[in-house]
């Protein structure tokens, strides 16, 4: 009969893989949650964010644009802070600012992310490390014994599949982890990548009002 105390001594005899799979699962649990804590609402708010400014912008309200950005603690705030701050810049040259900036803050939103990759992509060989130390310990219990039988080697066997199972479970979980972070990851790079461009766009469009507006009173006169 199978009971719990009998599977904790198998966990408790496969301790080599056992013990590093425990530790990847910790190390996934904890940056999963981590980064899920510091994504949260992060995209509603940095499209809000973008909408404010530009409103600002449109109005041709610099001030307003730029204090917005003081009071917000977002990362796009200090990046849209930053781009406002530059004078008799081409657009094409705040876009390679831009670009610099969202590359850095793409860089801090992956911190740690890494991390569970490597736990998904290592749990199965070290899962499978565990099932031959069980299969050697099984035939190295038939040769000391000089028996055979299912009986004789069922412990090492059944430490064996446990740590199989052990290692796809946790790489099951941990690439599913580390792709829905990719995900999240891409949808905000894409939010950012769109609220630069109106920025962008809303900074041309200010520049070419006088233009326009010189233009209208020339051909008035």
């Amino acid at each position: 009969m199978f009971s719990p105390e009998h599977f904790i001594d198998l966990l408790i005899m496969g301790w080599l893989s056992n013990v590093p799979l425990a530790i990847g699962s910790i190390v996934s649990i904890s940056v999963f949650c981590e980064r899920l804590w510091s994504f949260r609402g992060l995209e509603d708010a940095s499209r809000e964010l973008a909408s404010k400014v530009i409103e600002a912008l449109v109005r041709r309200d610099l001030g307003g644009a730029k204090e917005v950005c003081e009071q917000s603690e977002l990362p796009m705030a200090g990046m849209f802070h930053e781009a406002l701050g530059w004078e008799n810049i081409a657009p094409e040259d705040l876009d390679r600012v831009f670009a610099t900036r969202r590359a850095e803050l793409a860089s801090g939103m992956k911190r740690g992310v890494w991390m569970i990759g490597t736990v998904g992509s290592l749990a199965p060989f070290v899962g499978l490390f565990g099932t031959v130390v069980g299969i050697i310990r099984a035939f190295g219990v038939m040769s000391e014994s000089g028996e055979t039988g299912f009986q004789v080697v069922s412990a090492n066997l059944s430490e064996a599949l446990i740590a199989t199972a052990a290692g796809l479970g946790v790489a099951i979980v941990a690439l599913s982890f580390f792709n829905y972070l990719q995900t999240r990851i891409g949808s905000l790079n894409a939010v950012y990548a769109r609220s630069t461009e109106r920025l962008v766009q809303a900074l041309i469009y200010i520049e070419s009002a006088p233009s326009r507006a010189a233009a209208s009173g020339g051909g008035e006169a």
